[in-house]
């Protein structure tokens, strides 16, 4: 009885996605499967909801909307322009330099916003003009900022470690420790893509990087790092107080929001008091759909646990597959395959639950199953036919969505490279981890 209840309840949420009902429909419809079926104990309309409530009700995730609301400020704030000044003043005239900062601001802008459509939105829509301007073919710029914006959601502060945290109860700190060096290793072999592409295909134009090399040299090294040395701080604050013990992640949440309130109005002056409603309805528009998602999600998962799903599953798992090895790599590809259809909120609260029990039988350490899941769906992020980053840059760029996705195969399968080192070199993750 059991095992039929949960094929309908899969069946249904994937016709209900299929169909393109919205994610928190489907989950909704799927949760409601045992009750339509007559099922005794099965979850109720009134349930539903007092479940969804209650879920709601975890502190973790109020860093969410706080890292959503510091990310928009800084956006706004022209941040990604100072940052990437300073990396510019280094390698502007190198060989893929640019391209290198482009990386390289997307690396420390996502130790800001903690979201990947958001990081790729505030670089690129600062760095593409600029590149294209400088002779950069448009699809190759789209492609480059598409990808290296995925980095948002594995350097820390990631708004899915905070997800994968509260579903699975790991300890959200031991995250943003772990993500630190993955998401420094994707963007040093994405440089060095950078640095072989642009040599072999020669496609920078020597002259005008060297005009706008000068142009940021002639501004002087320490009036290039004053004014970016505000907007490199923000990460280290916020990192450096949760590693030190000043304040936990959702107090840094909140400690980013002044500082980058601070530096906007006060130091840079690129906004202005008038224009904080604004901002703070945007965030309020990128938030309303995470934290709909996690209640339902959270739901959905607990009837799923009811009907002992994810039991059956570990035990079908480590009965058909005694190797960790193979588990790993049969989890990679169905994460990668998932992040092409599904976004990264609702992928990791379903499915982290259901698979824990997986990971623990197998003694996979939880805080590196978190780091994989996490880069499997930031891959997902530029991947069609539902690449989000595809999309935003598609919007700054006008290259239509599939035209940068070709451009970004190469990006892709350097990324998949180095998401299988993480997957088979646990110590990537867990080097800094009190073991």
């Amino acid at each position: 009885m059991n095992t039929s209840v949960v094929v309908c309840i899969l069946l249904i949420f994937a016709i209900c996605l299929l169909s393109g009902l919205p994610v928190v429909m489907a989950m909704a419809a799927g949760a409601l499967v045992p009750l339509f079926m007559g099922m005794p104990g099965a979850t109720t309309f009134p349930a539903l909801v007092r479940s969804i409530f209650g879920s709601a009700e975890n502190t973790t995730l109020i860093a969410i909307p706080l890292f959503i609301l510091a990310g928009n400020v800084m956006s706004e704030g022209k941040i990604a322009e100072k940052l990437y000044d300073v990396f510019a003043y280094f390698v502007g005239d190198k060989t893929g330099g640019l391209p290198c900062a482009t990386v390289l601001t997307c690396l420390f802008y996502g130790a800001i916003s903690g979201s990947a459509p958001a990081t790729a939105a505030a670089v690129g829509g600062m760095a593409f003009p600029l590149l294209v301007n400088l002779g950069y073919d448009r699809a190759f710029a789209g492609a480059l900022i598409a990808v290296a914006g995925g980095l948002g959601v594995i350097i820390p502060p990631s708004i899915p470690f905070v997800l994968y945290s509260s579903s699975t109860n790991v300890s959200l700190g031991d995250m943003f420790i772990a993500g630190i060096l993955p998401g420094v290793l994707i963007g040093a072999l994405l440089m060095v893509y950078c640095v072989v592409y642009c040599k072999r295909s020669k496609c920078e134009d020597k002259e005008l990087l060297r005009v706008n090399f000068q142009k940021i040299r002639a501004r002087g090294f320490g009036r290039v790092l004053l004014d970016g040395s505000w907007a490199l701080l923000s990460p280290a604050i916020v990192l450096g107080g949760i590693y030190a013990g000043i304040f936990t992640p959702t107090e840094a949440a909140c400690a980013s929001v002044f500082y980058s309130l601070i530096v906007s109005i006060f130091v840079y002056k690129s906004i202005k008091i008038s224009d904080i409603p604004h901002i703070m309805a945007v965030s309020i528009r990128g938030v309303a759909p995470i934290c709909l998602i996690l209640p339902l999600a959270t739901a959905f998962g607990r009837v799923l646990i009811m009907l002992k799903a994810p039991a059956h599953l570990s035990e079908f798992i480590t009965n058909s597959f005694n190797n960790q090895a193979i588990v790993l790599f049969v989890v990679v590809i169905a994460f990668l395959i998932m992040g092409m259809f599904i976004d990264t909120a609702p992928a990791i609260v379903v499915m982290a639950p259901i698979l824990l029990p997986t990971m623990k039988a197998l003694e996979v350490n939880l805080v590196h199953f978190g780091i994989i899941m996490t880069v499997c769906l930031a891959i997902g992020c530029v991947t069609p036919p539902f690449g989000v980053n595809l999309f935003v840059t598609s919007s700054i760029s006008k290259v239509p969505p599939m035209s940068i996705a070709r451009k970004a195969v190469m990006m892709i399968l350097t990324f998949i490279a180095t998401l299988l080192l993480i997957t088979y070199v646990p110590a990537i993750s867990t080097v800094f981890l009190d073991q």
